[in-house]
């Protein structure tokens, strides 16, 4: 039986590789990026590093985040995702290029609950090719998953498209 701690290095390695991954393939598409959570910042931080040509965007209810991975003012939406995903697609259309996710808590049950409510906010703002990179499980009607990248840990990430 894997720890927590197993646990916890299977998300890191696999978001890291999955992040990687999303942000590769997507690079000829000129949409923003958005980051639905940004806790510390630490993926904000590794997406700003390797990201060029595109806005990075992050929806957060409060910042909270290390003093590295603060994004700019302009570029952060505050807010429950309830509310502010709904604005964001009156605002950006079906354009983000990539999006990734990392709302969950440690309740398995309280994240599904909470994939499902987002998941129908969040598919309307891909554009068609766009990857959505989640740690938990998502409920779309027009993407598909993808299989892991190298790297990856099955089960601890998902890569999603929108075709």
């Amino acid at each position: 039986m894997p720890t927590r701690l197993d646990l916890f290095i299977d998300r890191m390695v696999s978001q890291r590789a999955c992040l990687d991954f999303a942000i590769a393939e997507t690079d000829p598409l000129p949409g923003p990026v958005f980051e639905l959570g940004l806790g510390n910042g630490r993926t904000y931080h590794h997406m700003r590093e390797r990201i060029r040509g595109r806005d990075i965007y992050v929806f957060e209810r409060a910042v909270g985040a290390h003093p590295d991975s603060i994004p700019p003012e302009d570029r952060t939406i505050l807010g429950d995702v309830r509310e502010t995903l709904p604005a964001a697609l009156d605002r950006f259309g079906a354009s983000a290029s990539l999006i990734h996710a990392d709302l969950g808590g440690h309740n398995r049950e309280k994240n599904d609950a909470f994939a499902r409510l987002i998941s129908p906010l969040v598919e309307p703002l891909l554009a068609p090719g766009g990857l959505m990179v989640s740690s938990d499980r998502m409920y779309f009607e027009q993407m598909q998953e993808l299989p892991l990248p190298e790297g990856a840990v099955e089960g601890r990430c998902f890569v999603y498209q929108r075709v």
